[in-house]
């Protein structure tokens, strides 16, 4: 590999915390392990400092040779512990409360022991054994004399994670790199190429790191398959826990009454469903505690608990998205008790997983990037912190943003401005970036939540207020925009373009209405002046409402909804009134 600029940079102000990420795709072959094991591994023997001069990474090969056994070697592997007393293994560990015994049992997933001897201390040191298991070197003994037919025991164990992580060391050398320097190093610090991705694909990629980032984010990414969507939570941090699918538990979850003990979203920064379609709450409750937690993080099981991890829904969208579109809405893969307003509106972005690019090969690099073991770290350092006051410097939001469209941009914006000035030092045109996409991607939510529930999420008109000059920027979504100003297909009931004439200038405006069965309500979005000229439409429709309706039907049975859409010029007159 040739190095280029950024790599010379990079290995001249992080030289102890980067690698070569060709060496640790080379590792990987042959050894079905975590990213961040292996580069755990790779920090802790390896000396990568000098890119001419690569050492131990023999010594890593050898370890892995030795100590890392695929689930084919799992019977020979016990006979050398039966012979020899001990063995070192890398494993994923966990372990569960036997209570008819009461002790822990350990089990080891590719040693496939299911029934190993573990002290409670252990367990009580390295809790996330009993919440799915984590990777680490662990000492076994036999020892069948002590403890007859369960003769596997474990004696120590070293997780794989770092064991010391200096945030005031790195922030401070931050300040080398550019915002897009910075942003290309992330994203070869995660294996991926920033030169064959647009600055949209880098987006993407950084918010998938958003929940690892940001306390209680809430996120969904439906897509095709292969483009990487549980990629980042199963490599690249310990801290990361992935459902996938089937029966989901209270206990697994939240809290063991019987054990007093927190479940998933106490013990992870973030928990994953990786098939959303294949989930399962077979308990009602569960459903409502996962709103409860989606809102405040806190939730009520015996006793209030308040945890921080982040909560993200990943699945596939077979279909082709504009189809789906027309006939549905896009959050139809989640199972039918899921497709919930009062769940989906706690989700705080919706990343478009059908415009991610698919994990080519070209798209893996072999440059420098932080180890993964030690960016996991990074990423958990930020969750502390808040940037939301670096957006409130120069931007204000608009006025259809409601509290749960407010809080979801603010935490995205914070969120990817942590990950891209860790340091604080805030460029205004990323902070405008940032803000565009986090609008973006909580109006994708708010679209869909229209779709589904009608006249409550009506206001979608999504925009932001610069602070020095007051210009209003509007925010649309990628999948629902047309090419042209007025699409060339046929409109929908309720949809109509109109030229509105002030100070001598034409405005372009589409004005949509929807009519649902309810109970006479009238609602009317935008300024008062064209409230009240939309008002005045409806006024004079219920008074006339015998010459439109069909005999016997009346209004007073139906709500209506109506949103005007500025698409050219900034000011219209009350005759719009005429259109609507």
């Amino acid at each position: 590999m040739k190095l280029d600029e950024l790599d010379k940079k990079l290995v001249e102000h992080y030289p102890e915390y980067v690698i070569p990420k060709s060496v640790v795709r080379d590792l990987k072959i042959g050894y079905n392990v975590p990213s961040y094991v292996l580069e755990h591994l790779l920090g802790t023997y390896a000396d990568m400092s000098d890119p001419a001069k690569i050492a131990g990474v023999d010594t890593v090969r050898k370890i892995l040779h030795d100590h890392y056994l695929r689930p084919d070697m799992a019977e020979f592997v016990k006979m050398n512990l039966r012979d020899k007393g001990f063995f070192r293994v890398i494993d994923r560990l966990s372990a569960y409360l036997d209570t008819k015994q009461d002790h822990y049992v350990a089990q080891l997933q590719n040693l496939k022991i299911k029934d190993g001897v573990i002290e409670d201390h252990l367990v009580r040191e390295h809790p996330k054994m009993l919440l799915g298991g984590m990777w680490a070197i662990v000492d076994l003994l036999y020892d069948s004399n002590t403890y007859p037919g369960r003769p596997f025991v474990v004696e120590k164990i070293h997780p794989i994670q770092l064991s010391n992580f200096i945030k005031d060391s790195f922030i401070s050398r931050r300040k080398h790199f550019s915002a897009s320097e910075w942003i290309d190093v992330i994203i070869r610090s995660i294996g991926l190429e920033p030169t064959k991705m647009s600055d949209r694909q880098k987006l993407f990629q950084l918010l998938r790191l958003v929940p690892l980032a940001e306390k209680n984010y809430n996120m969904v990414e439906l897509g095709p398959r292969a483009t990487g969507k549980s990629y980042i939570y199963r490599e690249i941090s310990p801290y990361a826990f992935l459902i996938s699918g089937g029966d989901t538990t209270v206990a697994q979850l939240f809290y063991n009454i019987s054990a007093k003990k927190v479940g998933l979203v106490g013990e992870w920064d973030l928990v994953a469903f990786d098939e959303v379609a294949g989930v399962d709450f077979k308990d009602s409750r569960a459903l409502q505690m996962l709103k409860d937690f989606m809102e405040s993080g806190s939730f009520a099981r015996d006793v209030e608990v308040v945890a921080e991890a982040s909560i993200v829904f990943n699945g596939n969208i077979n279909d082709d998205v504009q189809t789906l579109l027309k006939l549905s809405h896009l959050f139809e893969p989640f199972p039918q008790k899921m497709q919930d307003t009062a769940l989906l509106d706690r989700i705080h972005a919706y990343l478009p997983g059908w415009e991610v690019d698919k994990l080519r090969s070209e798209l893996f690099t072999s440059h420098y990037g932080f180890a993964i073991d030690f960016f996991s770290e990074v990423l958990r350092s930020l969750r502390g912190d808040s940037a939301v006051t670096a957006l409130d410097k120069h931007y204000s939001l608009g006025s259809q943003l409601n509290r749960r469209d407010e809080k979801g941009t603010r935490k995205t914006c914070s969120g990817l401005l942590k990950i891209i000035y860790p340091d604080g030092s805030y460029e205004e045109e990323g902070i405008k970036q940032v803000l565009e996409f986090a609008l973006e991607c909580r109006r994708r939510v708010k679209e869909q939540l229209k779709k589904l529930g009608g006249l409550e999420f009506w206001d979608t008109n999504f925009s932001y207020i610069t602070k020095e000059d007051k210009r209003e920027t509007y925010v649309a979504v990628k999948e629902g925009g047309e090419r042209a100003l007025i699409s060339q297909d046929p409109l929908p009931p309720g949809v109509v373009y109109t030229v509105s004439m002030a100070d001598g200038r034409a405005n372009l405006l589409k004005i949509e209405a929807v009519v649902t069965p309810g109970s006479g309500k009238r609602r009317a979005s935008g300024s008062t002046a064209l409230r009240d000229a939309m008002n005045t439409a409806l006024s004079h429709i219920s008074a006339h409402q015998n010459r439109f309706l069909p005999s016997g039907a009346s209004l007073k049975n139906y709500d209506i909804a109506l949103q005007t859409s500025q698409l050219l010029g900034d000011s219209y007159e009350k005759d719009i009134s005429v259109a609507v």
